[in-house]
């Protein structure tokens, strides 16, 4: 917005143009989706593309489009298939195998703010604790990763203790029992985000038994997100730490 105006100002850009560039401005419409063009104004990132569900030529548009709004872009639950299409349209366009995003920053020198510890239970956590730390660094936060330290062997936790009480939030990803967040909630100060995963036997129940477990945490400072979802837990991580770094 602040570019448009200053070009009509010194006469590099019609007026007319303006007017057409202001009507794409609240929302465009593609046809099958609304693109929010407005979302990095109101929350300060831009809309994210959940890919699951959508062809692969809707994804590829909607990429396109929101590409030529921003310098970062991210879809999450992208398939292999879906990100080919998107390049042709975005040749910078980038893949994230194990988070299983497609994503795009073409400002990747600027600063990221610390302050952030992901934990992943077990190995098979990764693609849940990689999506949210794929999130962060999108919206400008360095996560340090503190993975495979599972309640099975519990002293794994231990060499990573101090960095764990430094963090300003944490996110911490967990399936089979999800015991994770509540060991990790009783060690420090700062708030924990606890991300049940789909991981388990039968009785997990596709993550159910996680979820409701981390929803009855005993220590205090947990919060909980849906299953799987490491995107929303690293924008609610991001938020915090924004907002910590603002404190005097």
């Amino acid at each position: 917005m602040r570019q448009l105006l200053a070009a009509v100002a010194d006469g590099r850009t019609p007026v007319e143009e303006a007017l057409q560039a202001l009507r794409r401005l609240p929302y465009e419409d593609l046809g099958f989706a609304l693109l929010d063009t407005h979302r990095s104004l109101r929350a300060g990132f831009p809309e994210v593309i959940f890919c699951a569900g959508k062809t692969e030529e809707q994804v590829a548009a909607i990429a396109a489009r929101l590409a030529e709004h921003s310098p970062r872009l991210l879809g999450t639950r992208a398939t292999p298939a879906q990100y080919e299409a998107a390049r042709r349209l975005v040749p910078d366009l980038r893949y994230h195998e194990t988070a299983r995003a497609l994503w795009l920053d073409r400002e990747p020198e600027r600063p990221r703010q610390p302050g952030v510890v992901i934990a992943a239970a077990g190995t098979a956590d990764l693609p849940v604790a990689e999506e949210a730390a794929l999130t962060l660094d999108l919206m400008g936060h360095a996560a340090e990763r503190v993975y495979d330290v599972g309640v099975a062997g519990l002293h794994r936790l231990r060499p990573h203790l101090a960095t764990l009480q430094a963090a300003h939030v944490l996110v911490v990803v967990a399936g089979m029992e999800g015991a994770l967040p509540s060991v990790i909630g009783g060690l420090v100060a700062a708030p924990v985000i606890a991300v049940p995963t789909s991981v388990g036997y039968g009785a997990s129940f596709g993550g159910l038994a996680a979820l409701l477990a981390m929803l009855n945490s005993c220590a205090p400072g947990v919060a909980v997100v849906n299953i799987d979802n490491g995107f929303g837990a690293g924008v609610l991580a991001a938020r915090i730490n924004a907002l910590a770094h603002r404190q005097p």
